[in-house]
């Protein structure tokens, strides 16, 4: 899913990428004000890299690696993250 930024920047939704991806964290101000919060305590921050490691089946969750660390997150909060890819 392309999500449109600016006249120039194609943003993509991180619940739309592949295990293997490496991405740059681009926005979180479509996500959960809980979710937004959270991922601040982990360490996850607009500007961070992120690398997919798992899609659950059937819509489940999206594990990422972020700052060493494997964070689980449902695919729909995923969707409404901004990436780039890297």
């Amino acid at each position: 899913m392309l999500l449109k930024h600016g006249s120039d920047h194609h943003q993509l939704a991180l619940g739309h990428m592949k295990p293997g991806d490496t991405v740059k964290l681009h926005a979180l101000h479509r996500a959960s004000p809980l979710l937004r919060r959270r991922l601040r305590d982990l360490g996850v921050t607009e500007g961070s890299v992120l690398k997919v490691l798992r899609l659950g089946p059937f819509g489940g969750p999206l594990t990422f690696e972020c700052v060493g660390q494997h964070i689980g997150i449902r695919r729909n909060e995923a969707n409404r993250m901004e990436v780039a890819p890297l």
